[in-house]
């Protein structure tokens, strides 16, 4: 069995976004008393039995961590380089002290060179010195380089990943058994749908009602839903349009709203 914690379900501005009449948040279309609009940027953890993959460190991963009880992480993937899935970096020095070691960071070539760019002290070895114990006072991150089509072990799990189109750059889908994620894109081509086929439980990020240019909306996700045929479609990456409740009652069947903290478990193959 593979359990999958939706750490965070909302965009790269949450919802609500800052702002709003009170300036206490925007909500849009959400309604403010129902908790399951409350949406911290997208991240997930996967647990396969034998380690803990995160996927992408948010802004609010500290919180999101603290909120969902994780307590460990052997790895992490990064789908893209976009600061609502990166930006939470730092933090990953107390994921460091947890397991006593350096993490493998998993990504394309791409999205590793930007990572290197931009948290350079995070890939530097870590120098321990002789009597010393290893404080971590930084994160530290050993790169491994996946390309799309690929199936590495993370984690103790078999991760395939595969390319998805994000308009202005690329990002990284995954499979691992019965389980397919899918954030941040807006085109996914047959090999991606190949990827996918047969899958019990897909993620799949959806950002709005309206058509976008970056983004998958509803209509485009269904459609896709209706192709990959999972049994269980959860939505994620929502925007402040999406209601909790509207969703849930216009949905087709097989397809639902996700919500931060939402755990599904899923078949291991």
């Amino acid at each position: 069995m593979i359990r999958v914690t939706l750490l965070g379900t909302g965009g790269s501005a949450g919802v609500p976004m800052i702002g709003g009449p009170d300036g206490r948040g925007d909500w849009g279309d959400c309604d403010a008393a129902e908790p399951r609009n409350r949406r911290t940027r997208t991240s997930i953890v996967v647990e396969g039995g034998q380690g803990a993959l995160l996927v992408d460190t948010s802004p609010d991963m500290r919180a999101q961590l603290l909120a969902c009880g994780v307590r460990r992480v052997d790895a992490v993937l990064f789908t893209h380089a976009h600061a609502d899935h990166i930006s939470g970096l730092d933090d990953v020095r107390i994921l460091n002290r947890i397991m006593g070691r350096p993490l493998p960071a998993v990504a394309t070539a791409a999205t590793l060179a930007e990572l290197a760019a931009r948290f350079d002290y995070a890939f530097r070895p870590l120098v321990i010195r002789e009597g010393e114990p290893a404080g971590f006072f930084r994160p530290v991150l050993v790169p491994q380089t996946v390309a799309a089509g690929e199936s590495v072990p993370v984690a103790g799990m078999a991760v395939r990943v595969f390319d998805q189109d994000h308009f202005s750059t690329r990002s990284l889908g995954l499979r691992i058994g019965g389980f397919g994620y899918s954030t941040d894109v807006v085109t996914l081509d047959a090999a991606a749908f190949a990827a996918l086929a047969g899958v019990d439980t897909w993620v799949v990020g959806c950002f709005q009602r309206a058509p976008h240019r970056t983004h998958a909306w509803l209509d485009r996700v269904l459609d896709w839903a209706a192709r990959v045929g999972a049994r269980r479609t959860v939505l994620t990456h929502m925007g402040t349009d999406l209601d909790w409740g509207w969703l849930c009652r216009h949905l087709p069947g097989g397809v639902e709203p996700g919500h931060d903290g939402m755990i599904l478990d899923c078949p291991a193959s």
